[in-house]
């Protein structure tokens, strides 16, 4: 598998640390609000690439974090007259409700910033014996021009990011550039004990304490958005780096923006959607679609049009699996001749899905590997009055792929009262009986009732409209 590696940038072969081992360190929320859609993106993105790499038969261990205190979580609480703790908990909740909606599984470890205080602190005092950390105005920052590969990450030198940022020059710091390790306490806000003084951890300190709590020094994949890159990740580099003298991620996986109506989201502009507006109206699965339709680095576009599309495209998928459901119902225990080269040529499309997954995580590719499957399976398989080992080897490549992608995950198993039943068997008597004008009027009558049917060689096909 090659990944396009925001450090080198180049497409590098993919090689874990320990073979048939993969750990990842993935940047989750600030728990200050619901999710937005731009906030999906990377949480439907790497849970695709977890469960890829699980089922080319890795042991994955997938550390996603929650930022459960920071200057946002503080601001809300105060305008709810609340504590954070109760601002964090509400969001966590907020955000599973979210989550399992999109079919994002749950990380190995959902660590909380406050949860590690031990860690940061102790990271932050290895920074001091180091040289790297230095106490001013009650806080302590980090000397970043002390750490020679600053802007790695980025790809500038530390001239240009100075240059370009909008940076606090503030008095207290030795460099504009500098950024906070240990804020000191406020009157009326959350703090803990420390070496410098009550305070509580800068942003970016934390993520680089849990990622070495529960991974280790040195982790295989860093992933997030574009816009972590920098200030935050290039800071994760230089602390984590800096404290323990190695390498700390060998892969970095960062995902593109998303766009609504082709112009950059922002609440500005009133183009700003969450996840729970956008379900609310659509449903989660179309929204998981359109964020895994494009190659992960690609820009997206949301509009009401490209959403609609994404149904469109699913009731496909849905229809297909349903169709195979009930040929599998109607299917012959004897096979059919060319059933097993039907069956065989299934295998082609598992070919291009890996082929395109290999390829910096190309869902996009991956996705029309699995309509052309779809499209194979309709000519070959539905309708056709097939055996049950043909249906039965379309089922086991169509979930195996949609799986991987975690894709259609709301599959519901319907069924009809008894009545209902007793009026599409009427329906079936009257046909047989070559009594048109009965079974008309009982399919309108169902039609009615939201059931429409459809005659195959097989027997009656329904759906609710």
């Amino acid at each position: 598998m090659k990944i396009f590696n925001t450090l080198t940038r180049e497409k590098d072969e993919f090689k874990p640390i320990n073979e048939g081992e993969v750990k990842i360190y993935a940047c989750g929320p600030t728990v200050y609000n619901y999710i937005h859609i731009g906030n999906a993106r990377p949480l439907c993105v790497f849970d695709v690439l977890r469960r890829y790499l699980e089922w080319r038969g890795n042991k994955v261990t997938f550390v996603q974090n929650f930022t459960d205190i920071d200057d946002k979580l503080i601001k809300k609480a105060n305008e709810e007259g609340t504590t954070v703790p109760e601002i964090a908990k509400r969001y966590i909740n907020e955000f599973w409700t979210d989550a399992k909606g999109l079919n994002v599984k749950e990380a190995t470890v959902h660590p909380r910033a406050t949860e590690n205080i031990q860690q940061i602190i102790d990271i932050i005092s290895a920074l001091f014996d180091k040289g790297y950390a230095y106490e001013s105005g009650g806080d302590v920052y980090y000397r970043t021009k002390k750490f020679k590969d600053y802007g790695k990450l980025s790809h500038q030198p530390l001239e240009d990011l100075e240059a370009g940022a909008r940076i606090d020059v503030a008095d207290i710091k030795e460099d504009p550039m500098d950024f906070c390790l240990w804020k000191g306490a406020k009157p009326g806000e959350p703090y803990w004990e420390s070496p410098w003084g009550n305070g509580r951890p800068g942003w970016h300190i934390e993520c680089s304490a849990m990622a070495g709590r529960y991974l280790g020094k040195t982790i295989d994949i860093h992933c997030g958005g574009f816009d972590l890159i920098f200030p935050h990740h290039e800071n994760e580099i230089a602390q984590s780096e800096a404290a323990n003298g190695c390498e700390f991620a060998h892969y970095w996986m960062h995902n593109g923006f998303i766009n609504v109506d082709n112009h950059k989201m922002s609440k500005s502009l009133g183009n700003f959607f969450t996840v729970r507006d956008v379900a609310e109206k659509y449903g989660y699965e179309p929204i998981r679609y359109l964020l895994i339709s494009a190659q992960y680095r690609s820009p997206i576009n949301y509009s009401t049009d490209i959403i609609e599309q994404c149904i469109a495209a699913l009731n496909r998928l849905y229809t297909c699996r349903d169709s195979l459901d009930f040929e599998l119902k109607n299917a012959a225990d004897a096979e059919h001749d060319g059933d097993k080269a039907i069956i065989d040529g299934f295998d082609k499309y598992r070919e291009q899905f890996i082929s395109a997954m290999d390829d910096d995580l190309n869902t996009a590719d991956a996705i029309a590997s699995i309509f052309e499957l779809v499209r194979d399976i309709n000519t070959n398989v539905v309708g056709k009055i097939p055996s049950k080992a043909l249906v039965e080897g379309a089922i086991a490549m169509f979930d195996e792929l949609t799986g991987v992608l975690g894709l259609v995950y709301n599959r519901k198993t319907e069924t009809l009262d008894s009545d209902v039943e007793a009026l599409i068997e009427a329906r079936t008597n009257a046909r047989k009986e070559k009594n048109w004008a009965e079974a008309d009027r009982i399919r309108d009558q169902l039609k009615e009732m939201g059931i429409v049917l459809e005659d195959t060689a097989q027997g009656v096909k329904w759906h609710r409209e």
